[in-house]
């Protein structure tokens, strides 16, 4: 492919990336770009070149040494939900912006701490940069078939670079204060992570089943190579060590990387997120390492005996079959790889280089007198000439110096470095004794150490055999072998020099902390740091300070790098959290904490202490006061809570006796109400049999046959009394556990008939056609009268309220696994939704004065659930398909009670 055609797929990939950020900016807020599954993409920004391209490398030269570097990740993910999202917590509270932030906040915002980190940080991770854009280099040259240009005005990769540090300088710096969340950053990042993976999977399945058949195939070949069984076995005991501690280091990697500083804790918008990035991101490295060693010894077999770089093999196995189109998606991802790696580093360092160096440093005096719009322009201009810079630095040092090794040596080196961190990092969540000297110390120990036993080698070669340093050690004592340090000589390098620093890091930081006592400061961040999760809410209140200090004059701070409008905003929200008058001049610890916060976003944690700390006048605090004020702060932070969960209890228990209150009102005037329609029903017979008695009695010359029809009418109401008495009694014992039933196993179809018989009159009297439906033969357990009971309560509603004309009444019975089920449905009017549950209740008549039964005491459906729910079953009302309503009830069979 001519170069021409590459470089324009290469500029609509920018552009399409240019586009996605902008679309993200627009939609900041939206689901589509804050979600779970966008942040543990963005997490994936840890596969680089290094794994797009070395890991096959490694694999194809080593055999399975390419592993741990993933496992490290894997191994450590489950234990985010406690470690990062401490380190979350901490960085939002505290709007920290970089790890280097991060570590001289816990160490008393020491200027100087902040400033070391930055420069580790430069150190490993800027030739990390330049190793990216060589990948970009020679593989775009792999893809064209063309070769490195000596002039770098002629190199494609010179004008790569520089688009990619307008857009990281554009897109990275949109806001001054450096702890927003840069969401077309972060989903641009995320798409590469999913194009990247998809590419590499697509080439992954092409030379596993379209070159070969299969991964047995592969396998089978392969097997056949020099060293096959050497390279694919982890070894003895060293290579075990060696690969425990190629893990230790990607565990420190995924936590301590700049990159993964920010786009896990700083750009982090949720603290649940992580419940989904610790599943979804091991898942995402196993399916991205499915296919390495496939391609590796593919490639080793396809190429055996000829002189090719292995680490591009996906790239040279298409070409080899002319399958150009392959090869370019091939290109895709490993240029996205590349690209999102040295966005997001270069957003990383530069904020480190601004707030930890330049500013404190330098800028500081500058920006403390100036208006805010000129301090914003100045900021931001710094990061934006920061992030360019670093780029072309990292391509200068890629081109000059060459960066002859693989890369993986070359990660590996930065991961090394930047391990350095470790101690002081973890030392910071767990440890209160960590001390800044401590720190600092153990930083540059570690570094010392790791400068003589890997990066001077690698500068000198580490095949040189006349390097009489490698060979005989420093002043040719044997102990001082870079390589073999201290007669350790069954280690790689790599795993050699990470023992040795972290040893002497760690020995160092343990030291130093124990022996000299940090600052009050330390100390106080040390208790906020290890106990976030009780300062998290008031955190200002765990802040130790002394002196005098006003509030206009830190206002005045404030406005210089925020404005008036946000500082106004900002002292509203503070004055409403704490309930402070807002005329009150004096201000307090916690308003020089929440001032510091606010400025730590603009210009990091040490230059936000030093403007604070010019325009108050701060008293010297002993450590046992700290101490006493902490344990203070302790004791009220507990009370505090007791009293607040104590305030929420009671607001529960206040609720649910406003709820129990009502509801005993509610069944108050249902009891009334209830009363009321039993005695209006009692009233309706009585009325009725006083009137005929009455007739009967005043008058003697009465007909006969009359005569005997008030008689017969007094007979009727006073079974309809006798009836009504019989539903009340029925339902207090029901209610109160008194009222027995007999079991046995009875044919229910029977039982159904028995009941419909004595409503035959009814049923004839208004013209309804009753159907049966069930097998004769089924059986279940039950008290027969109780259920002839409730068949003729459904039966008898079911006639009041069927149609005048054309009424149909349906009873159907179907057995269940483990019941018999049975079916009342008639084609009346049907019950309405709302009415479902309620129909059952025994005050449903009275509280429900818009569905009104013709006649009746509202007590037959209340007395038929009774006697179902006794007998183990259930009943429900529905409405049938047709119209009308469907009354349903089950029954137990026999072996099931």
């Amino acid at each position: 492919m001519s170069s021409l055609v590459l470089i324009v797929i290469l500029g609509l990939y920018l552009g399409m990336l240019f586009f996605i950020a902008h679309w993200a900016e627009k939609k900041e807020g939206s689901p589509m770009t804050n979600n779970p599954y966008v942040y543990t993409l963005s997490l994936a920004v840890y596969c680089t070149a290094w794994t797009y391209y070395g890991s096959i490398g490694v694999a194809a030269d080593s055999g399975l040494s390419y592993l741990p570097i993933y496992l490290g990740p894997v191994i450590i993910a489950p234990a985010w939900i406690i470690i990062l999202r401490r380190i979350i917590r901490i960085s939002r509270i505290n709007k920290i912006s970089s790890i280097a932030d991060f570590i001289s906040l816990r160490y008393g915002n020491s200027r100087f701490l902040g400033a070391i980190v930055t420069v580790i940080c430069l150190t490993g991770i800027v030739p990390y940069i330049g190793l990216q854009l060589k990948a970009i280099a020679e593989t775009f040259h792999v893809v064209t078939q063309t070769p490195i240009r000596t002039n770098i005005f002629d190199d494609n990769t010179t004008y790569v670079a520089i688009a990619l540090a307008l857009f990281a300088s554009y897109y990275g710096t949109r806001y001054v204060d450096a702890s927003e969340k840069r969401r077309g950053i972060v989903t641009a990042v995320a798409l590469e992570s999913v194009l990247k993976l998809v590419f590499f999977v697509v080439v992954g399945l092409y030379v596993t089943f379209g070159v070969y058949n299969g991964f047995d195939d592969i396998y089978q070949k392969a097997q056949h190579l020099p060293d096959f069984v050497a390279r694919n076995t982890i070894g003895g005991l060293p290579q075990a060590m060696n690969w425990g501690l190629l893990c230790i280091l990607s565990m420190f990697a995924i936590f301590l990387l700049p990159r993964q500083f920010h786009v896990a804790v700083v750009e982090n918008n949720r603290e649940n997120h992580l419940k989904t990035a610790v599943w979804l991101f091991p898942l995402y490295l196993l399916i991205f390492n499915l296919f390495v060693y496939p391609i590796a010894w593919g490639g080793n077999i396809l190429f055996e005996g000829k002189s090719v770089n292995s680490d591009a093999y996906s790239l040279l196995i298409p070409l080899h079959f002319q399958n150009t189109a392959m090869a370019v998606l091939v290109f895709l991802g490993g240029f996205s790889a590349a690209i999102s790696m040295i966005i997001v580093s270069s957003i990383g360092l530069s904020n480190m280089l601004t707030n930890n160096v330049l500013i404190p440093y330098n800028l500081l005096g500058n920006l403390s007198g100036s208006e805010q719009s000129i301090n914003s322009q100045r900021i931001i201009t710094s990061r934006k000439i920061g992030i360019f810079c670093l780029i072309i630095l990292a391509y200068l040092i890629y081109r000059f110096f060459g960066l002859d090794y693989n890369l993986v040596s070359i990660g590996m080196v930065a991961f090394v470095i930047i391990a350095q961190l470790g101690p002081s990092f973890f030392g910071a969540l767990f440890w209160r004794r960590g001390s800044r000297l401590g720190a600092i110390w153990g930083i540059i120990m570690g570094f010392v150490i790791c400068v003589y036993t890997l990066l001077l080698p690698y500068a000198m070669g580490t095949t040189n055999t006349n390097a009489h340093f490698i060979n005989e050690g420093l002043w040719g004592f044997s102990l001082l072998k870079p390589f073999q340090l201290f007669g350790l000589d069954y280690l790689q390098p790599v795993s050699h020099a990470l023992f040795w620093s972290l040893f002497f890091n760690f020995i160092t930081y343990f030291a130093v902390s124990v022996s000299f006592k940090g600052n009050y400061r330390e100390r106080n961040y040390a208790e906020m740091f290890v106990d976030i999760n009780r300062y998290s809410t008031n955190h200002e209140n765990a802040f130790i300070w002394k002196g005098t200090a006003y509030k206009n004059d830190i206002e005045k701070v404030l406005v210089r790098f925020m404005g008036e409008e946000r500082t106004r905003r900002a002292m509203n929200i503070f004055n409403v959290k704490y309930n402070v008058d807002q005329k009150q001049e004096l201000a307090d610890a916690r308003l020089v904490k929440f001032a510091e916060n606010l400025l730590t976003g603009y210009i990091g944690t040490a230059s936000a202490r030093i403007l604070i700390a010019s325009v108050v006048k701060e008293e010297k605090i002993t450590l046992p006061e700290v101490l006493k004020i902490l344990e203070e702060s302790k004791e009220n932070i507990i009370i505090n809570k007791k009293l607040t969960e104590t305030s929420r209890e009671l607001q529960e228990l206040t609720a649910k006796l406003k709820e129990a209150n009502d509801s005993l009102i509610q069944k108050d005037q249902q009891k009334d109400e209830f009363l009321d329609t039993v005695t209006h029903e009692i009233r309706t017979p009585i009325t009725a049999i006083r009137a005929a008695s009455e007739i009967l009695i005043e008058d003697e010359e009465i007909p006969e046959e009359l005569r005997k029809q008030f008689l017969q009418n007094i007979i009727s109401e006073s079974d309809r009394l006798n009836r009504l008495i019989d539903k009340v009694l029925d339902l207090e014992k029901f209610e109160t556990g008194k009222q027995e039933i007999h079991l046995a196993a009875h044919p229910i179809m029977e039982t159904i008939e028995k009941a419909v018989e004595p409503l035959q009159q009814l049923i004839s009297n208004k013209n309804i056609a009753v159907h049966l439906e069930g097998k004769a033969t089924l059986m279940a357990w039950y008290d027969e009268d109780r259920i002839f009971q409730v068949v003729t309560n459904l039966v008898s509603n079911a006639i009041k309220f069927s149609p005048d004309e054309n009424g149909l009444i349906v009873i159907a019975v179907h057995e269940k696994p483990d019941a018999i089920e049975v079916q009342v449905r008639d084609n009346g009017k049907g019950i309405a939704k709302g009415d479902f549950e309620t129909i059952f209740d025994k005050f449903y008549q009275s509280t429900n004065q818009n569905f009104k039964k013709p006649i009746g005491s509202g007590l037959g459906l209340a007395i038929c659930k009774q006697i179902i729910e006794m007998h183990k079953g259930q009943i429900w009302a529905a409405n049938s398909s047709t119209g009308g309503a469907c009354l349903h009830f089950t029954l137990p069979k026999k072996e099931q009670l």
